[in-house]
């Protein structure tokens, strides 16, 4: 049954995958609304988990492109085999034409191509992808009447998807923002929505990785106790582990 404030918020920003200012996008696709105002102020509390308040500045010189820089390999995600038009087109028509809200939150979760573009321009390291997930786990959590300050990260077995409120799924663990951590290691976000990505991360009270014996696990862990950008972080995941094919 579709829910609309959260097919909504996977919505809302459709305009950043063609590359059109948001005042100025049109507010259809493919028959569908898009680029609606995400209720509960949640969009801007994680556009706060990732990037910093005031008025945007370039932070990447001569990098003014919608798609994404990795932090592996400083280059852009963008694949001129991988992205053509058509193909973009289509992948985005499948996950905003969508209307169940599980089913689309499934979607944005397995999406490579999402993956590809940045939640700005002005700072494009930044995951759209992420952002989107966060704004969605958020909204989540305030429909239930739960506060910011109540939020936790939890590390959760691979298996374990938890609608709307995983924010990370990957072969050895998942990530979700909740308020019960059902016994799953867990720490608080915080007071406020900041770029705390490295704070929740250090304070885990157990952390998923194999950082005694296994390189990747150890360099991966290191990078993640450095990065403040939420929507960063968690891309980070998913490119190291695909670059490492860990």
């Amino acid at each position: 049954m579709s829910d609309g404030a959260m097919v909504a918020a996977y919505r809302h920003d459709a305009h950043k995958m063609n590359g059109q200012p948001h005042d100025y996008a049109p507010e259809t696709f493919a028959g569908v609304p898009v680029n609606q105002t995400v209720s509960h102020g949640a969009d801007g509390d994680a556009s706060a988990l990732s990037r910093p308040s005031g008025q945007p500045e370039q932070t990447v010189e001569n990098h003014e492109t919608l798609y994404r820089l990795s932090l592996i390999e400083g280059e852009s995600r963008y694949d001129p085999q991988e992205f053509t038009r058509n193909g973009v087109e289509s992948v985005v028509r499948e996950l905003l034409t969508e209307d169940d809200p599980e089913t689309m939150h499934r979607a944005w979760l397995d999406s490579n191509v999402v993956s590809a573009f940045t939640e700005s321009v002005y700072y494009p390291y930044t995951s759209l992808k992420y952002h989107t997930l966060l704004v969605a786990a958020l909204l989540d959590n305030y429909r239930d009447g739960h506060e910011f300050a109540d939020l936790r990260l939890v590390v959760d077995d691979a298996d374990e998807i938890v609608p709307h409120r995983t924010v990370y799924a990957g072969e050895e663990f998942a990530l979700r923002i909740d308020v019960d951590a059902r016994g799953q290691p867990s720490a608080r976000l915080g007071s406020r929505p900041w770029r705390s990505w490295a704070s929740a991360w250090n304070r885990l009270e157990e952390h998923p990785l194999d950082t005694a014996h296994d390189k990747y696990d150890m360099v991966l862990d290191a990078n993640l106790r450095r990065i403040g950008a939420w929507s960063t972080a968690l891309q980070y995941i998913e490119d190291f582990r695909e670059a490492f094919d860990q």
